[in-house]
């Protein structure tokens, strides 16, 4: 077992990147370039707090596929538009993009989290039609505790969560650089204060304490340069869901905030993967 010095070591990635106030501001600089050059419909709403809101960057046709892409910042930073810069590529690509936002911690529990991104998928599923989407090919995608948020989605038992749901609401999921065992960080200074998890919770929001009923196609992906920890809990997830695993696709050379940076990169091979979730050809 870890201590918890070393458990703030393997999980805190923020602090292994000295330069993460840096990459944090060019992403800002990009998804707002981003923004200026795409139709951007902002804070449509799909829940009752202020926070539960989505921008839509839809493709130029219709019938287009959807992918979802749900934000990391360990639950407690970070928001919908700094990941702006990640649409254009599927945009040309023809696919349209949807970024949700949630209430962050403390103010927010991670339960509470996780039946935020339901509402918000539960709505995309019966609003998109109507915005000219195929609702039969929706991909959630996800980096840090947004891949925790998305593998918790491809869990879901959507017809228990609302009967007008179809067991298959998602078509595949993309999870980078995630945590699917919660537990470690029970024990994780630089988190306790903020996330308030105790035994219990942890397990009630780790996605390896369930099962996908479905074997919907799951990629997953990890930097090279990322910790051990981080790359475990990458190979737990597969070897949880054997059904589910499709395709891991290293990320050598990339740490933990480059790392979601590849699924922008129109040439790289976790987009054209994405792509071919989304039934699209690069």
């Amino acid at each position: 077992m870890l201590t918890p010095e070393q458990l703030d070591r393997e999980y805190n990635a923020r602090a292994a990147i000295p330069e993460h106030p840096r990459i944090f501001e060019r992403w800002r600089a990009e998804s707002r370039a981003a923004r200026d050059q795409l139709r951007c419909e902002t804070d449509y709403h799909f829940g009752p707090s202020p926070a539960e809101s989505l921008d839509l960057y839809p493709a130029a046709a219709r019938n287009a596929p959807l992918l979802v892409f749900i934000h990391g910042g360990y639950w407690r930073s970070l928001d919908k538009q700094d990941f702006s810069f990640l649409a254009p590529a599927f945009v040309r690509a023809g696919v349209a993009v949807a970024m949700p936002n949630y209430d962050l911690a403390p103010a927010a529990s991670i339960e509470s989290m996780v039946q935020q991104m339901l509402r918000a998928m539960a709505w995309l599923y019966r609003t998109v039609p109507q915005l000219g989407i195929d609702a039969q090919r929706i991909v959630v995608a996800g980096h840090s505790a947004g891949a925790h948020l998305a593998a918790m989605m491809l869990a879901a038992d959507w017809p228990a969560w609302a009967r007008d749901l179809p067991p298959d609401l998602l078509s595949g999921a993309v999870c980078i650089s995630g945590i699917y065992d919660l537990q470690p960080l029970v024990r994780a200074p630089f988190l306790r204060a903020d996330l308030k998890l105790d035994d219990e919770t942890a397990q009630r929001v780790s996605p390896v304490r369930y099962q996908p009923g479905l074997a919907t196609p799951l990629i997953t992906a990890v930097g090279g340069d990322e910790s051990g920890e981080f790359r475990r809990q990458n190979r737990l997830i597969r070897q949880a869901w054997p059904q589910c695993f499709h395709r891991d696709l290293p990320l050598p050379g990339r740490h933990h905030l480059a790392s979601v940076e590849a699924l922008g990169e129109p040439d790289h091979p976790l987009f054209q993967a994405t792509l071919h979730l989304l039934g699209k050809t690069p």
